[in-house]
């Protein structure tokens, strides 16, 4: 057992995953007396990390049963778990003692210098530095994240001869033995000798590649501007797809989309029983602080974005209406129930039936909060999550990590799942060209 390695777990890697505990195999996980005591910080909180929080000790303690902490318990895993009290000074090092990530460092550093293989696992890249700094070797909780450079698109294109174009045309579908698609994948066939020669299908199961249906090419008055919006719609308003995942940049459509499919499914061909909306509460840069009034006054300044597309929306077909006619509109929508917004903090528990459910920025929930959320999915009900890894405000998140990615990439290929990135901003020039350039 010499080829054992110690990994010395930061708080954060806890926190973001209660399970990682588990993560590595037959070796020594080692968790700092400064980790159970921010462990204890945060086991109060009603949020995500606060679960967390309190699963983890939860699991420390069953294994304090089942023997001495200090000495090291063995895990179903053959691995052995260590609590250990750290020095409080690390010679040669003149690092602020005070500090909880120097005296989590502090353990790593002294196992490094017994002479043990120690890797110091932290999601704090800061962290990371300083354990690199000291000579030891470092790592990110790897589990659950993907290759953002690699992320399943949802569509691709392919060059093909003129004659298979010709016969996707003329036959409806085209067997796609050998192609390799993902179910529910957009291919984009293009001409090998004319690039204004092309074909838009969908790959289906039999591996055969359809049209797109022509049922899908409007929502609520809106019709598409770029190809991968139209892929987007295809998927929005196909009853047979449970969960579609978008990710874009911001403009470029994807909450628009979702909210005008989810009006045209609900209002316009009655599919589900309401619309149901809603979004993280974490704030861009430094928090406001407490927000006054009740739950819906508070809601409704989290939910400004999505208002501000829903007047959008309900003065698309006719835009002489004042703004005073569009408000009543939109909040007979909301007093009817025909359209919800809730917190996602409310949707832990809950059972969720016949309804067309949009998770606006997404990108800023973990992956075991977006399995949370799906799993409420009750008898035809359809979820919609859209975000932009590249936009994320959780600070123990980034865009290889987030539930949004995450959920894209292990997805991939199954019946009822969709996806699509949006590439180019439709908001405005001057939106584009921020999000382009800036």
């Amino acid at each position: 057992m010499s080829d054992q390695k110690y990994f010395v777990l930061d708080t954060n890697v806890l926190l973001h995953n209660a399970d990682s505990l588990n993560s590595f195999a037959d070796n020594y996980v080692v968790l700092p007396m400064t980790v159970i005591e921010e462990l204890d910080k945060f086991k109060r909180h009603n949020d995500e990390l606060g679960r967390n929080a309190r699963h983890v000790i939860r699991q420390l303690d069953k294994l304090r049963i089942a023997g001495s902490l200090k000495e090291g318990v063995s895990m179903e895993n053959g691995g052995i778990l260590k609590i250990t009290v750290e020095r409080r000074d690390m010679p040669g090092a003149l690092l602020d003692m005070s500090v909880a990530d120097n005296r989590i460092l502090a353990v790593a550093n002294s196992l490094h210098e017994e002479g043990h293989s120690v890797i110091f696992v932290s999601k704090d890249i800061n962290a990371r530095l300083k354990a690199d700094a000291l000579g030891i070797d470092t790592m990110d909780f790897e589990k659950q994240k993907c290759n953002v450079d690699d992320l399943y698109t949802g569509w691709r294109q392919t060059s093909v001869p003129s004659e298979v174009i010709d016969r996707f045309y003329t036959d409806k579908n085209l067997d796609a033995e050998g192609f390799d698609f993902y179910l529910n994948e957009f291919i984009l066939l293009q001409d090998e000798g004319n690039l204004k020669h092309s074909a838009l299908g969908r790959a289906t199961g039999n591996n055969n590649l359809t049209h797109l249906n022509s049922q899908y090419e409007q929502a609520w008055s809106i019709h598409p501007r770029s190809k991968e919006q139209r892929m987007a719609l295809e998927l929005l308003l196909d009853p047979e797809i449970s969960l579609v995942t978008m990710i874009g940049q911001a403009g470029t459509g994807k909450t628009l989309l979702a909210l005008a499919a989810g009006l045209e499914c609900v209002i316009h061909r009655e599919s589900y029983e309401r619309l149901l909306v809603s979004r993280p509460v974490i704030p861009m840069g430094k928090d406001i602080g407490y927000l006054p009034g009740t739950k819906d006054e508070k809601l409704t300044l989290w939910m400004q974005p999505i208002f501000d597309n829903l007047t959008y929306l309900m003065r698309h077909d006719r835009r002489e209406e004042d703004e005073g006619r569009v408000q009543m509109k939109v909040d007979n929508l909301l007093k009817t129930h025909q359209v919800e917004l809730e917190a996602l903090t409310y949707i832990r528990g809950r059972s969720i039936p016949r309804q067309f459910v949009i998770v606006d920025e997404a990108q800023n929930l973990t992956p075991h909060e977006v399995k949370t959320i799906i799993s409420r999915a009750g008898e035809n009900t359809k979820m919609v999550f859209t975000g932009d890894p590249q936009q994320i405000d959780n600070p123990y998140l980034d865009s290889a990590s987030n539930g949004l990615s995450y959920a894209v990439e292990k997805l991939k290929g199954h019946s009822i799942y969709g996806h699509i990135t949006l590439n180019k901003s439709e908001r405005s020039p001057l939106s584009a060209i921020a999000a382009d350039y800036l």
